[in-house]
């Protein structure tokens, strides 16, 4: 796509190229922007200026930062993130991980035909993929938007297993915990969850504590913030992640005085000996 192709409304597009987004059906073919689209469009752009410092710092002194987008659908956020900036960069690579094999097909014609030589796809589940790098290299940035369920908890623990530096979660549905909360014999602490909406409500909170209590206990230096306005989306919430040191010995007490309190653990929590249930 030729870069004098570029979009001619920084306050919608933000510079982006404009073939690029009609590929991505989020520009119709006259390059108008309808409702939905302009949402979609300016969730991506958010994450994109929130994660902008991390990148900055994974690509300072000529290094070549790589980026690994966990869930990717049809690789909105992927496309957007390359074209913004690892175009620009002329370093640097971008993995997306989807399981639905049709989508990694349609994205990897669309990178071809985009010229986006260093943007790869992998077709698999986030859980059962790791990435083949060479010794040297480290996976610098991963991200998750909106990846459905336990999808999230896959994405911080390939996050954990590539020893990522740094992590941007957007979580979407939550209903591990809430299924698990369903489950629960009655007793003074089930009136938070008794109600269907209000498990709903209680589990998805309870979910996201327990994840950034889980990653600064990994060693990551959290902060959780809301991503974008409620009017572009009611899944809102940011959880940003830099790995600081090798483990946090104050949030893993504090997850285990947490866990100890509720009748119910996520499946993130599986296999870690730290938080295994005593007999």
């Amino acid at each position: 796509m030729s870069g004098k192709q570029r979009a001619q409304a920084p306050d919608e597009t933000g510079g982006l190229s404009l073939p690029l987004l009609k590929a991505l059906h989020i520009l119709t073919r006259d390059g108008k922007l309808n409702a939905d689209a302009r949402r979609k469009l300016k969730q991506v752009q958010h994450l994109f200026q929130l994660i902008k410092p991390a990148l900055d710092e994974l690509s300072a002194n000529g290094a070549a930062p790589l980026i690994a987008d966990m869930g990717a659908g049809k690789s909105y956020l992927g496309f957007i993130l390359y074209d913004l900036y690892l175009r620009q960069l002329d370093r640097g690579a971008l993995w997306s991980i989807e399981a639905r094999s049709d989508l990694v097909a349609r994205a990897e014609a669309l990178a071809r035909e985009s010229g986006f030589s260093r943007m790869h796809f992998v077709a698999g589940a986030i859980g059962e993929t790791r990435l083949a790098l060479p010794e040297a290299s480290r996976v610098g940035l991963v991200t998750a938007l909106h990846a459905c369920d336990t999808a999230t908890d896959d994405a911080i623990r390939f996050a954990l297993a590539h020893d990522a530096r740094f992590i941007a979660l957007v979580p979407c549905c939550q209903a591990e915990l809430a299924r698990l909360l369903e489950d629960v014999k009655p007793r003074g602490i089930t009136e938070l969850w008794r109600r269907p909406m209000h498990r709903r409500e209680f589990a998805s909170n309870l979910t996201n504590v327990i994840r950034a209590l889980y990653l600064e206990a990994c060693g990551y230096k959290v902060r959780v913030t809301e991503f974008t306005g409620f009017e572009h989306t009611l899944k809102n919430e940011l959880i940003l992640g830099e790995r600081i040191q090798r483990a946090n010995g104050m949030a893993e007490r504090a997850l285990k005085d947490l866990l100890a309190e509720i009748p119910v653990r996520p499946g993130l929590l599986a296999g870690d000996p730290r938080f295994t249930i005593s007999a």
